[in-house]
Order: structure tokens, then sequence, then C-alpha cells
């Protein structure tokens, strides 16, 4: 049965910094017999001052910060699920990408963010994502980890019944939904979306989460969150403070959820009028 750690972090605007935080989980997730760790989006940089973030946002292969996170992986022999960071995707523009490094130092797998969060909140607060992030084009699947068929996306993709369908009809086992909800969002309807998510795809979601006040002055919401495909809270880390947290994985509930309720084996295609 696997052990994973899940990370909850307040990250800042010094991706050094934000690094050595995920370094040190790192350390503590083998320590405490893991072999994942699962980190938020925008581990590496949350800051919504664009001029000043600007100069750290790079290609991907042009940042220092990739290889660190794969030699990272490979010291420890651990597989490194980082949330996302923001790179450089040319035309202007960067993608929230999400990196899987495995332990043996290879080029991580990777997925960038489908979904742009545009919206003028009710307490005054307003996100232009499409301002600066360019979407993903692509449903990303990563085969044979530690949890099984991995399915990867990102904070706000969770509003979207459709990319979940379709990590549900991949057979995905396990749904990493890495976030930096905000506060309002998040008490409203975080625990709801994630539990729903799971229960719809018959499999484990894992959602480590941003949590408290940040240095560009936003609040996050926090509960990182591991939920089992019947819809179970396994691990709930709060929303008070950052810290590390571990839950095992067992596999064998997916077969046991999905002979119960066969959902995916019994969906149909809608007829559209």
């Amino acid at each position: 049965m696997p052990r994973i750690a899940v990370l909850q972090m307040c990250s800042g605007i010094d991706p050094g910094r934000n690094f050595d935080t995920i370094a040190r989980a790192a350390s503590d997730a083998v320590e405490g017999g893991a072999q994942m760790l699962f980190t938020p989006e925008m581990s590496l940089l949350l800051d919504r001052d664009r001029a000043r973030a600007a100069p750290h946002i790079v290609l991907q292969d042009a940042s220092p910060f990739v290889p660190m996170l794969a030699n990272l992986a490979e010291e420890h022999g651990l597989t490194i699920a980082l949330g996302s960071m923001a790179v450089a995707a040319g035309g202007g523009r960067n993608a929230n990408r999400s990196m899987v490094f495995a332990p043996d130092g290879e080029r991580p797998d990777t997925y960038d963010k489908i979904h742009m969060f545009d919206v003028d909140l009710a307490n005054g607060e307003s996100w232009r994502e499409s301002n600066a992030y360019r979407p993903g084009e692509e449903v990303v699947v990563i085969e044979d980890t530690l949890v099984g068929r991995l399915g990867l996306t990102i904070c706000y993709d969770l509003r979207f019944p459709a990319l979940f369908g379709e990590l549900g009809d991949r057979r995905c086992e396990t749904i990493a939904v890495p976030a930096a909800f905000t506060r309002p969002t998040g008490a409203a309807h975080w625990h709801v979306m994630l539990r729903a998510r799971a229960i719809e795809a018959s499999a484990f979601v894992i959602a480590a989460a941003q949590v408290g006040r940040h240095e560009d002055g936003r609040e996050t919401y926090g509960h990182s969150l591991v939920v089992d495909p019947w819809g179970e809270v396994l691990l709930d880390m709060g929303g008070e403070a950052p810290g590390l947290a571990f839950c095992d994985i067992d596999l064998a509930r997916i077969a046991e959820v999905r002979a119960q309720v066969p959902a995916l084996a019994n969906r149909r295609a809608i007829p559209k009028s």
C-alpha cells in the first residue's frame, strides 16, 4: 500500500525560499515512509504583481528549478508531483504547468492548466488569469505511478466535470488537484466538489493546497484533502497553517467501489436534441 505525503504551503514571492520548503518536505516525506510527494498549485512562486514576478517566469528548459527538482527526486528516491509552476509559453503569455518528477531523474511529465480563472468576486477581488496565461489543450494521464494511473488537473479545473469525466473514462485510479483556492470559494465549494469528483471518477483525489495570507496580499483556503473513491475524506489538513501530512492509499479500494457502483461501466453518451 503506497504512502503519500501532502505538502500544504504558504508560498511567497521568492522561488528559492519556496524551493527550500519543498526540499525540506521531500526529506521529511522519505523519513516518514512516503514514496510520493504532492505539492500545491504555484508552489515555487505565488505573486499577483506580474511585473515583479516576470523575471522569475522563464521557459521550462531555462528554469534552474526544473533540474533541481529532478535531482531532488532522484536523491531521495521519491516521486515529486509538483502541483504547478509558472513557465513562459511564448507569445507573451505563460503556462500554469504541473510537473511530475520520477526518481530516475528524467524529464518530468507535464500538464498545462486548461481552464482559466476569470472572475469578479463579491468581496471585491478580481482575477483575470487569461490575461497572462494561455490554456492547456491536452488531457494528461500518467501510466503506472505509485498511485496507479494518475490524472492531472489544476485548481479551477475542478469546476468542469467534463474533464473529470474524461479522466474517469480513461480509468484513472488517482487524480491530482493542486490548488490555491480563495477563502470565499473554498469555504463554499472545496470539500463538496472534491468529494463529488472522487465519487464520479471512482478514484482517489489528492488535493494539495495553498493556505494562509501570502506575501502578495492574497489569502488562500488550505484544507489539503485526500478523498477515497467512495467520497470519504481520508485527510484534511485544515485551513490554518502550512505543514506536511501522510496518507496510505489502498488501491484495492478502487475495484471494490467500482464493483458496488459501476457508473463508469454503465455510462452512455447523452443524446443531443
